[in-house]
């Protein structure tokens, strides 16, 4: 095992299927929460919770910042992003990728092709994805 214990950067259902999951695997929990999930399921989950700040996502998940000094904190080696949030955040991905942090997730530079549709195609057709018939240009 690389590490032992997971920040799950994430709310609601999927940060409580990821944490399942890290239980069965043996790994400690720590979860991230805003003051209007305080005492939600995923909140109680965790081995350990952590408040990241104000109900708007903008204020407290989305926060790189307090997402890092929960991580540091809270001694985690490893982050999940679930999905949504972070997971789609090709800067966040970088930050940990400099930093050798372990990100559960795909690269940044994946990230950031399928954030684009027209490369995202070029993909899919040299893998042999079959994709829909249409314009598959650069404009």
């Amino acid at each position: 095992m690389l590490f032992n214990k997971l920040l799950i950067a994430n709310r609601g259902e999927i940060a409580c299927r990821v944490a399942r999951t890290a239980h069965r695997m043996g790994l400690q929990t720590v979860g991230v929460y805003s003051e209007a999930d305080k005492y939600s399921m995923h909140a109680q989950s965790m081995d350990q919770s952590f408040l990241i700040g104000p109900p708007p996502a903008s204020e407290s998940y989305l926060l790189v910042d307090h997402i890092m000094e929960t991580y540091t904190y809270s001694k985690s080696e490893a982050i999940h992003p679930g999905y949504g949030f972070l997971s789609e955040n090709a800067k966040f991905v970088e930050f940990c990728e400099e930093k050798k942090i372990n990100f559960i997730g795909p690269p940044s530079s994946a990230i950031r092709a399928m954030g684009c549709k027209a490369e995202s195609k070029k993909i899919m057709e040299k893998a042999k994805v079959p994709i829909l018939p249409g314009y598959h240009g650069d404009n």
